[in-house]
């Protein structure tokens, strides 16, 4: 659902600023004088986007204004939803590992998980491991997607990963806990001709 979401939004930011290039790009062009289309929104340097009848056409309804600017502030805050979640960062940086004298240190979130991945992948009848942290820094919450030999049972592999790995994570970064959402997946492997 990520990917498919991560690709949807690279879509939208492709299509909008490409939209945003050429509308500026146009207003620019015939700011300098080169001569729009006759289809074009404005025709040269001294019109402008919405003259006197365009302003005043719907003047008598009471509706037109008050539609035209809520459905603006809809955009203007779907907008600002929309960068602050591109903007929020998905993976945690660092994890707090108390020392026990009371101050603490801080642990790279990228050289945990390359540890809980490392690991991961070393489990029998794993053939691909990936993990991510999530969550706050004194707090971590664990993703892991393990790629499973279709020989493996699932539940004999799930428990190896939640008694050694996730287990050596936690104990070496001190936590209380760490929870832990993990993902199966078998791999699926081509048919092959025998002769």
């Amino acid at each position: 659902m990520r990917a498919v979401l991560r690709g949807v939004n690279r879509v939208l930011i492709g299509v909008v600023g490409l939209l945003l290039v050429v509308l500026g790009g146009s207003v620019l062009a015939v700011g300098l004088g080169v001569r729009p289309p006759a289809w074009w929104i404005y025709g040269g340097p001294h019109d402008v986007l919405l003259g006197v009848a365009r302003r005043t056409r719907w003047r008598e309804t009471g509706w037109w204004w008050p539609t035209v600017i809520a459905v603006l502030a809809v955009l203007v805050l779907l907008a600002l939803w929309w960068l602050i979640a591109v903007l929020r960062r998905r993976r945690l940086a660092e994890v707090l590992v108390d020392t026990g004298d009371g101050e603490g240190a801080l642990l790279r979130g990228r050289a945990l998980e390359s540890v809980l991945t490392d690991e991961a992948t070393r489990l029998d009848g794993v053939a691909y491991a990936q993990a991510t942290l999530t969550g706050r820094r004194g707090a971590p919450k664990a993703r892991v997607r393990l790629r499973m030999e279709p020989d493996v049972d699932p539940g004999t592999a799930l428990h190896e990963l939640i008694t050694e790995p996730l287990t050596h994570a936690r104990e070496s970064a001190g936590l209380a806990a760490l929870p832990a959402e993990v993902r199966l997946k078998a791999v699926k492997h081509r048919a092959e001709r025998v002769s």
